[in-house]
């Protein structure tokens, strides 16, 4: 994709849902979590969570980060792949593992980051369940000269070292979640000294950290409306690369676990959907975690009920998941906007089991066909688009298959080993 032809504005599907997104509200009981949001979150990312303009634009020095960063990035049809499964499907993958840090995740924290030190802020605090996410905001902190406190799910914490000493590499401090350094991590450690957490416990502890520091702000990377938005250059990108080759998809898959990757990728699709574009959505889950399987109602995003609660597809917060390999899909709830459009009928859901085996093995086919590494998260996504693709081998079916492979999997090894015997 030309250079020049990169996205230059962010795109917002609250401007064509078919009614409003159910706003996020305050429980019965309790201090006003709405009123506290401006003290735990970017004021312009605030702006952009309830907005409902179209388009939003990427301010200059956000799009020279993009620039840096790799953006845009291929869409790479699966040839060989395809061969090999002796699938009339065409498949098409997005490399988002072309970033410096190996996944999609740079998108939104480099607009956070520079939105944070435009503000005036020293610090950003966040969690991170498989990694990425922390990795990604620390790098984009270290671009633009500010520190980062990261609160780690412990299960991924204890085997990741690799990533754990990257994140320091880019000038980060990482802790194990739960942590002895909040109130809520040392009530779950006084419980159980070896609780293996989880991302709503680690977005407690983050949230705490910033609302005890005017310094420091909380940063999210995935759920909310505005990480979503900054998310949808991916899907921006792809929509034009399919035009250049003049092809459109019959189906869009990516894993999901809180919903930025998968967001990102296929909302700009959503849109051709609501119009009346035949396409269909499928999000590639876990059954530690299948937060689209769950009820639609209200529900708090963390752990700690420090958040506002939000209408979306939950299992709900407090819930015990066990920890898996591909640990980022392993939350309770899944983003309003994608739950909303999942409970409008766009957007169906498939879970793999907790074992890993079928989705890990899937992804070694494409390993030994394509010769890309995917995440463990990722390998949901390739698992996913092949099982469609034995479909439409069976069927006859001649469809185009667009899935989105969101990271690398360089330090994830050991969890392909032990799944794998390797």
């Amino acid at each position: 994709m030309p250079e020049d032809e990169r996205p230059t504005k962010w795109y917002n599907i609250q401007a064509d849902l078919p009614e409003p997104l159910p706003p996020p509200k305050d429980p019965e009981d309790g201090p006003s979590r709405i009123k506290a949001l401006p003290e735990l979150l970017l004021g312009e990312c605030l702006r952009q969570e309830s907005s409902t303009q179209r388009w939003i634009d990427i301010p200059p020095e956000i799009q020279e980060l993009y620039l840096q960063a790799g953006r845009p990035r291929p869409l790479i049809r699966a040839r060989r792949l395809e061969e090999r499964l002796g699938t009339p499907a065409k498949l098409y993958y997005k490399a988002e593992f072309y970033s410096p840090t190996g996944s999609h995740k740079v998108n939104t924290a480099l607009a956070q980051a520079w939105y944070a030190k435009r503000e005036g802020y020293e610090r950003l605090t966040t969690e991170t369940g498989a990694g990425q996410w922390g990795t990604a905001l620390a790098y984009a902190a270290s671009l633009v000269g500010l520190k980062t406190t990261i609160y780690w799910v412990r299960a991924v914490y204890d085997w990741k070292a690799q990533r754990r000493d990257f994140m320091k590499l880019y000038g980060a401090e990482v802790f194990a979640s739960p942590s002895a350094r909040t109130e809520v991590g040392r009530a779950l450690l006084k419980e159980n000294p070896k609780h293996p957490g989880s991302l709503g416990i680690a977005v407690s502890e983050g949230l705490e950290d910033a609302r005890r520091d005017e310094k420091a702000i909380y940063c999210l990377g995935s759920v909310l409306n505005h990480v979503l938005l900054h998310q949808t250059v991916i899907g921006l990108e792809t929509k034009r690369q399919f035009e250049m080759l003049g092809e459109y998809p019959d189906l869009v898959i990516s894993c999901l676990g809180g919903g930025s990757n998968f967001g990102g990728f296929a909302l700009p699709f959503f849109a051709d959907a609501i119009h009346g574009k035949a396409i269909r959505f499928l999000a590639a889950q876990s059954q530690a975690a299948p937060n689209l399987q769950g009820e639609y109602r209200y529900d708090f995003a963390d752990h700690a009920e420090i958040t506002p609660l939000l209408k979306m597809y939950t299992l709900g917060h407090k819930k015990d998941m066990r920890p898996i390999r591909g640990d980022g899909l392993r939350y309770h709830g899944c983003a309003p906007i994608l739950s909303f459009l999942r409970h409008l009928g766009y957007l169906d859901t498939v879970a793999y089991p907790e074992d890993e085996k079928h989705v890990f093995a899937r992804a070694r086919q494409f390993i030994q066909a394509e010769g890309f590494l995917p995440a463990p998260e990722s390998a949901y996504s390739v698992a996913c688009a092949i099982d469609e693709a034995l479909k439409a081998k069976e069927s006859g079916e001649k469809k185009v298959i667009a899935f989105n492979i969101s990271g690398h999997g360089f330090m994830d090894m050991e969890g392909y080993s032990q799944v794998l015997g390797l």
